[in-house]
């Protein structure tokens, strides 16, 4: 007989939930997408009944056929909603991308109080930290602040409804800002700061914390952040592995076994389960770079795809061509919510192919310097492969110079959405079930050293732009 999972990974544009076996292979597969809204400069919303139907719509559809042993839960981090007692919001879900705390965040993060809150949680001053979202709320909504019952995110708010309980998972958790990482449990210093009591938040649970569906019956696994799911879902937690993601956004993961602190508070820190851990850095200038390029520059109705293949008509480095893409300010290593992008070096000479190419460079560039603080060493990266995720794995040329930037062994395994089969592992772990998946067969990509030095050179350059230009 048959066994099924569904994972289900809650993104920021679109919810994916896929049917697996205890193999690990897809057998059924639903994508609801959902709107990103910018209604006020460095706002960046969702509605939550939008995001809650597009999961229930995508359980509904794969459960129409199939019964599944659990449904296990995968989310993007960082949202937060302010709800009343009814569990009704009175604010829409305020994203990672939302800048409108950058203010609060910069004089916080330049504090000695700032250095301190970071060396409890591991997440930077930033405004995309959830804690200084209830800041900005406190400062600025003090009628919707004072009316609060809890300040949840996402995954929190859908949870209540599948299940009527409200709970967090420590892996969502550790990426609020809010929860001591050494413990596991909210720090009351940070939480006296923002004006809050325990009871203002969700109660952590752990990634394996299982509950009943209300509608239907259907056994939940809470699951865990979209990040580190990725990581276990495609084999990175595993020694001399490194996470490479590339989606709307992007990051490097490096797995630990405790907690890790960076003393110039560039990088971040968050749970798994258990004793696993990861070192950080996320970036908000993911693919969202390659899609502003698409829609609003080149206003082409060429697919993402065609574009990059384009790339290949020009050398590597984009003849000098480099573009810093910080267009919704930056997360690591800078941590500024009001960087811009720059386009250095270009020329009556450079072409529509050189723009694409020095695109997929500068968002590599963005990632690699993440890199070269997680492993400092040149020899340890040489030992290291990345395993990459996220939707930039189905272009091999974007792979390519992945490898070629990082000089770096890249893997691309089966298992592309990774976030959700790392949310079924983490089921698996709840019940005691082991994984049947076999060996995944993996596509290789080596670094090409012939590409070395001249990626080296606009490296250093890149890295230098935001420091010349950040007081202009």
């Amino acid at each position: 007989m048959n066994h099924f999972y569904i994972g289900i990974d809650i993104g920021t544009t679109a919810t994916k939930a896929m049917v697996f076996t205890r193999e690990g292979k897809v057998v059924d597969y639903q994508c609801i997408t959902y709107a990103m809204h910018h209604p006020k400069p460095d706002w960046s919303i969702q509605k939550p009944s939008e995001v809650l139907n597009a999961v229930i719509e995508c359980i509904e559809n794969l459960t129409k056929i199939i019964t599944p042993q659990f449904i296990s839960f995968s989310a993007a981090m960082h949202s937060i909603i302010a709800i009343d007692s009814n569990g009704e919001p009175l604010t829409d879900a305020i994203l990672w991308a939302d800048n409108r705390a950058s203010a609060i965040a910069k004089n916080l993060r330049e504090s000695d109080l700032g250095q301190q809150f970071y060396e409890k949680t591991g997440i930077p001053i930033h405004t995309f930290c959830p804690m200084t979202k209830i800041l900005w709320l406190k400062e600025n909504e003090p009628d919707i602040f004072a009316k609060t019952y809890k300040f949840i995110s996402l995954k929190e708010y859908i949870w209540h409804h599948l299940t009527g309980e409200y709970v967090i998972d420590s892996s969502m958790a550790s990426g609020t800002g809010m929860m001591n990482i050494e413990c596991l449990c909210w720090n009351d210093k940070i939480l006296n700061f923002a004006g809050i009591r325990q009871d203002k938040l969700s109660p952590i649970v752990p990634p394996t914390y299982t509950a009943q569906s209300l509608k239907n019956g259907h056994t939940l696994i809470i699951g865990g952040a979209d990040g580190a799911l990725a990581s276990l879902g495609t084999g990175a937690m595993k020694q001399n592995k490194m996470s490479l993601t590339i989606g709307t956004s992007g990051a490097v993961r490096l797995p630990i076994n405790k907690p890790f602190m960076d003393t110039k508070m560039r990088v971040q820190c968050y749970h798994l389960i258990d004793n696993q851990y990861l070192t950080l850095g996320a970036v908000n200038n993911g693919a969202v770079i390659l899609q502003w390029l698409k829609e609003s520059i080149l206003k082409t109705d060429e697919s993402f795809d065609e574009l990059i293949l384009q790339a290949n008509n020009a050398p590597v480095g984009s003849d000098g061509l480099i573009f810093v893409p910080y267009l919704l300010g930056e997360r690591a290593p800078i941590w500024d919510a009001s960087a811009q992008g720059t386009l250095l070096g270009i020329t009556i000479n450079h072409t529509k192919e050189h723009l694409i190419r020095a695109t997929l460079e500068g968002i590599l560039f963005g990632l690699l310097s993440i890199t070269e603080i997680l492993l400092p060493v040149k020899k340890e990266r040489e030992q290291i492969t990345i395993m990459a995720s996220g939707g930039f794995t189905k272009n091999d040329v974007w792979l390519q110079i992945a490898a070629d930037i990082f000089q770096m062994k890249v893997a691309v395994s089966q298992k592309v959405e990774g976030s959700a089969w790392g949310a079924v592992l983490i089921g698996f772990m709840a019940f005691g079930i082991e994984s049947q998946q076999h060996d995944i067969e993996e596509k290789i990509f080596l670094p090409n050293k012939a590409n070395h030095l001249v990626y080296q050179e606009n490296f250093r350059k890149f890295s230098k732009v935001y420091e010349a230009l950040k007081d202009l």
